[in-house]
This record gives C-alpha cells, sequence and structure tokens, in this order.
C-alpha cells in the first residue's frame, strides 16, 4: 500500500544527514530541529501556530481539552473513520455524537450535522478523510451560527486546498479554530515513527495548548493546568523537515496515480470512483473506491494472490463498535456508513507508483471484475 523504502531512497542524503546531525549534537528531545520544523511548517500552513505533539491521537485531545470542554458536552463527528476521532472523545467524557457521511464524498455534510445540534453540543470535529476536505465554509458558518468550536481532523489532508466562494484558497487544517494532524509514516507527510501536530491562528489557545502537551506548564515545574506529556522527537523533526520540502512533489504524485485509476476505470461499471469535490482539491491518501454488484471481499483475496495489496478503510462503522455499544445506535441508524464498510475498497497509492505497477494493478482488477 505504501512504499515507503522507495521514498526513503529517493532523499537518502539528505535524510540520513539530518538524523546524523541530531545525534551528534544529541538534541533528542525538544531540539533545535524541532522549533525549525514548527516555524517551516507554519510558513507553508499560512498558520500563527503549529505545536508538536507525538501523534495525532494526542492532538486531538489536547484541542478538546484545551477548549475547556466538559464531561457531557455533546461533540459532533463522523461514524465513518478511524477510531482516533471518537476515542478521544469518550475517553475524557464527552458524548459522541455521530453523523452519516455523504455516499459520493464520504465526508461530513453539514446538513447531516445541523440535524443533530442541541443545547449540549459544543463542538463539531469534521473529518477530511482520504485527503479531501469536508465544506469548511458552510460548516463554519454552522458553527458561528450555534456558537460552537470547530476541531479539524486533518491527518489525511495534510497540504490539500480548501476553496472559498470566492476563490480563496486556505490549507485544510487552519480553518477551524484548532486543526490535528498525525505523521504516521504512511501519512502524505509521515515520519518515521509516531508523530502529530495542532495548528490555530489562536494566540491564547496557542499558549494553553502548549501548556497542555508539556505537562501542564508554562514555567518549569510550575503546573497550571491538568496537562500530559506529548512531544515529537527531535529525529523525526528532522525527519520531517526534509520531507516538508517534497510534500508538493508528493502529493502531486499520488494526484498523477489517482489520474491514472480514474482513466482506467471511466467505463467500468462495477467500481465507482472517487468524487473530486468542487471546494476542494484531492492529496489521496486514499485512493478508494466503491464495488458495486461484485464480490468486493473476493476482489482483495484476488489482488492479494496477485502480489497486490488492498485495504478495507474501515470494515465496522464507530456505531457498531462493541466499546461504543453504550451510545445506543443501532444497526441500521447509519444506512451511507454501513453500506460504504460492506463496499469501499482503497488500492495502492504511493509516491513511487510507476505506471507499469499502476497498469499491472488495473488490469488485474478489470480481470476479476469481468468474470
Amino acid at each position: 500500500m505504501v512504499d515507503l523504502k522507495g521514498q526513503y531512497l529517493q532523499i537518502k542524503q539528505d535524510l540520513d544527514a539530518a538524523i546524523q546531525e541530531v545525534i551528534d549534537n544529541s538534541e533528542f528531545i525538544n531540539g533545535s530541529a524541532v522549533k525549525v520544523f514548527q516555524k517551516n511548517l507554519e510558513q507553508y500552513l499560512s498558520v500563527k501556530h503549529v505545536i508538536p505533539c507525538a501523534n495525532g491521537t494526542d492532538a486531538l485531545q489536547i484541542a478538546m481539552m484545551a477548549l475547556g470542554l466538559k464531561p457531557g458536552d455533546e461533540i459532533i463527528t463522523t461514524n465513518f473513520t478511524f477510531i482516533a476521532t471518537v476515542e478521544v472523545i469518550a475517553m475524557l467524557g464527552l458524548k459522541p455524537v455521530l453523523a452519516d457521511v455523504d455516499e459520493n464524498t464520504f465526508l461530513l455534510s453539514p446538513e447531516s450535522i445541523e440535524k443533530l445540534i442541541t443545547s449540549k453540543t459544543k463542538a463539531i470535529v469534521p473529518v477530511h478523510l482520504f485527503g479531501q476536505c469536508c465544506d469548511m465554509e458552510q460548516i463554519m458558518k454552522l458553527a458561528n451560527k450555534y456558537e460552537l468550536f470547530v476541531i479539524e481532523d486533518s491527518a489525511q489532508a495534510m497540504g490539500a486546498d480548501f476553496q472559498y466562494n470566492d476563490g480563496t484558497l486556505q490549507k485544510a487544517g487552519t480553518i477551524g479554530d484548532i486543526g490535528c494532524t498525525s505523521f504516521f509514516p504512511s501519512k502524505n507527510l509521515g515520519c518515521f515513527g509516531d508523530g502529530g501536530a495542532l495548528f490555530t491562528n489562536n494566540d491564547e489557545l496557542a499558549l494553553m495548548i502548549r501548556s497542555i502537551a508539556n505537562h501542564g506548564m508554562k514555567v518549569r515545574y510550575y503546573h497550571d493546568h491538568i496537562g500530559i506529556n506529548s512531544r515529537l522527537d527531535t529525529i523525526q523533526a528532522a525527519i520531517l523537515n526534509v520531507k516538508l520540502k517534497n510534500l508538493e512533489h508528493y502529493n502531486t504524485a499520488r494526484q498523477k496515480a489517482a489520474d491514472y485509476y480514474d482513466r482506467a476505470f471511466q467505463n467500468e461499471q462495477k467500481i465507482k470512483i472517487p468524487l473530486r469535490v468542487s471546494y476542494s482539491n484531492h492529496i489521496f491518501h486514499q485512493y478508494t473506491v466503491i464495488i458495486k454488484d461484485a464480490d468486493r471481499d473476493g476482489l482483495k483475496n484476488f489482488l492479494q494472490s496477485k502480489g497486490i495489496p488492498a485495504m478495507v478503510y474501515y470494515p465496522v462503522t464507530m456505531h457498531l463498535q462493541h466499546a461504543y455499544q453504550y451510545l445506543g445506535y443501532r444497526q441500521g441508524d447509519f444506512p451511507v456508513s454501513e453500506f460504504l464498510c460492506k463496499s469501499v475498497l482503497s488500492l495502492p497509492m504511493h509516491t513511487e507508483l510507476d505506471n507499469q505497477q499502476l497498469e499491472y494493478i488495473t488490469s488485474t482488477i478489470t480481470e476479476f471484475l469481468s468474470k
């Protein structure tokens, strides 16, 4: 699914030098590379504050703690996503309120959000799934109307651009009150281990986030808030500094691979290719199709027998996970999400895909579907 070694070999000299510099300086915790990466990412995103942390799940937790959300507050988010988004809501004693997604985009829609807003609703967590943005202009209008916080989960959309109706562009994760991301190795901007970050344009929130991520400290050994220990390792920051310079190239390579898939499947009746929305570009963290009137799992197994990896993101929706039965949802409550879990298939998508590999992948899929 991801050729991390191939990507590494393309930038090996720069990466090796960056890692060696950290080792030579022995700045393993909060070293200079972390500060440099923070500034570089702020510049790339055109955001006032980037606060690095240990992983994307921590980023979501810190964001909710920084906003002062209290047990029992309702947080609206998507039912079709990775578990971390819902996990931190529940872990903090908040109430996850799940919304179904759009079948064509896999994204949370403003319409589905507004139906769920109550007097207990305090925040919305839109997830920019698979590489393109939710309709943030309309979501922010809802948030302003109902005085709600917005925490963007942009872990799968690093570098994606949201386009407002007036043509203005803004990077995913920089539109809401706080944006959160992950630098998990398979991400478009990934390190060689765990890593994450939060983004905000609010100075006071930035101070609170930095404090919470550092045991609640602003001054060493003086703890003003309940916090956690969540920081980005210096070696990972050094790696990310090198990769950030290549991010636009990486995203373009993914888009070219997606274009190839689109052309190959445009007349295939049993495959529904990803819809690209008008208000966001798509940087294809995943290339996810819907398999129609065919055996999705049979196709997945056939591909694997031919040496082609394929993944189902996600096989079980949030509301049917055993850990979240207490929320009271039942099978059938979210028909779109449940349909997608039985129908979606993600194909290999990474920066090193070439036409020979893509031709082999697509022809093998066509072979199976023509039976």
